[in-house]
């Protein structure tokens, strides 16, 4: 069993725990930490106003069209739409909390919004991710200790793993995040040997989050909160 950089893993809740809720609610955020998931996934966009908000996608309903988050004030967008504050206000600031950055306007006021709520704590747990790590990157300079993140595929990293974990080591990138079946022990052995996290999405069944478990990844995002946890909690005795 390969050894991981974060113990135990982080269990993260895809969307909440959407199998059971509706997908990016506050109902599914909090049911998601009932069930004993420790980290907290979503999507950000940022409003007309400037406030950070979680959403799959960019386009909410509005009477009887969609229009763009970003062309509304925060105040104007459906119910189920919260933002990060109220995330924050809803689970606390001891989770950790990664962030499909969506809209990269969106990542100032997201950290801005985790140091409001927790401080130096909440920005330890929280990550921010993107499918370009040298946007990643450049999102250092909001904070020295939020944490971020590369999240690709395999099939992209056309530098090779070991010189990508090496480019990420040296821009202060955290965690590079791949799907499941891209990830194999001596991979995340690789990575770690640089100090970056090794992160597994789309790990929806118990034996796929088991696998990765042992493969020492130090994160698993998976929709179905209960299978994930079944794992975790046999992994962890």
């Amino acid at each position: 069993m390969a050894e991981g950089l974060q113990t135990p893993p982080i269990a993260f809740a895809h969307r909440g725990a959407r199998t059971l809720a509706p997908d990016n609610t506050l109902d599914a955020f909090t049911l998601a930490v009932e069930l004993g998931a420790t980290g907290i996934e979503s999507d950000a966009w940022l409003t007309a106003d400037g406030v950070p908000v979680l959403a799959h996608d960019g386009r909410v309903r509005s009477g009887l069209r969609r229009r763009p988050i970003r062309s509304m004030q925060a105040a104007q967008l459906p119910a189920p739409v919260p933002t990060m504050a109220q995330l924050y206000e809803a689970v606390g600031c001891d989770l950790h909390v990664s962030v499909d950055v969506k809209d990269p306007a969106a990542a100032a006021p997201l950290v801005a919004a985790a140091r409001d709520a927790g401080g130096d704590d909440a920005l330890r747990r929280l990550w921010l991710c993107s499918p370009d790590w040298r946007q990643a990157a450049s999102w250092r300079e909001l904070s020295p200790t939020v944490r971020l993140v590369d999240s690709t595929r395999l099939r992209q990293v056309k530098e090779g793993v070991e010189k990508r974990a090496a480019l990420l080591a040296a821009a202060g990138v955290d965690a590079l995040n791949l799907h499941h079946t891209d990830w194999s022990p001596g991979l995340t052995t690789l990575v770690h040997r640089f100090g970056v996290h090794a992160f597994a999405w789309d790990c929806q069944f118990e034996r796929v989050v088991a696998k990765m478990l042992a493969a020492g990844v130090d994160g698993v995002y998976s929709d179905d909160v209960e299978q994930m946890m079944a794992a975790v909690t046999a992994w962890t005795r």
